[in-house]
């Protein structure tokens, strides 16, 4: 038995028209389900769709992140993140923003905590207050290989 969708596409689009109206247009509209299913782009591993990121793991951009204390500044790719990996199945994601003065791409970890090495200030990893003195936190989610960041 054929889907409705594949039907659809093969009838004379003319003729159904004619014979539906508007009602067929409706019906040949895409699903709301594919319209969010995110394609991620394969060099650079990550989509952006609003404020939500979905990154493929498995991309080696993304190949710090693999182990436990790993981490990357997703500056270099486009995105203002800083990503740290604390357990198997845990990678928080922080603002790459540091609330001192907004520089960007100075960071390392120490330990602990993020470096902005623009002006020597350290953030907490376990502080996600995001108020002064701390690195604002985004909601992370691991799904198998892939992370899905909420800005």
């Amino acid at each position: 038995m054929k889907s409705r969708r594949k039907f659809l596409k093969e009838v004379c689009p003319t003729v159904a028209f004619a014979f539906f109206g508007l009602s067929f247009l409706e019906a040949c509209s895409t699903d709301e389900a594919e319209i969010n299913i995110p394609i991620i782009d394969n060099e650079l591993g990550f989509v952006q769709q609003e404020n939500v990121y979905t990154i493929d793991l498995n991309n080696s951009n993304f190949s710090s992140l693999e182990t436990i204390g790993g981490w990357m500044n997703g500056y270099s790719l486009g995105l203002q993140i800083l990503f740290l990996r604390t357990a198997n199945d845990t990678i928080q994601a922080y603002s790459n923003s540091c609330p001192h003065q907004g520089s960007r791409n100075l960071w390392e970890l120490n330990g602990n905590s993020f470096r902005c090495n623009n002006h020597g200030i350290s953030y907490s990893t376990s502080d996600c207050s995001g108020g002064s003195g701390a690195l604002s936190c985004y909601t992370s989610l691991i799904e198998g290989s892939t992370l899905i960041v909420t800005t």
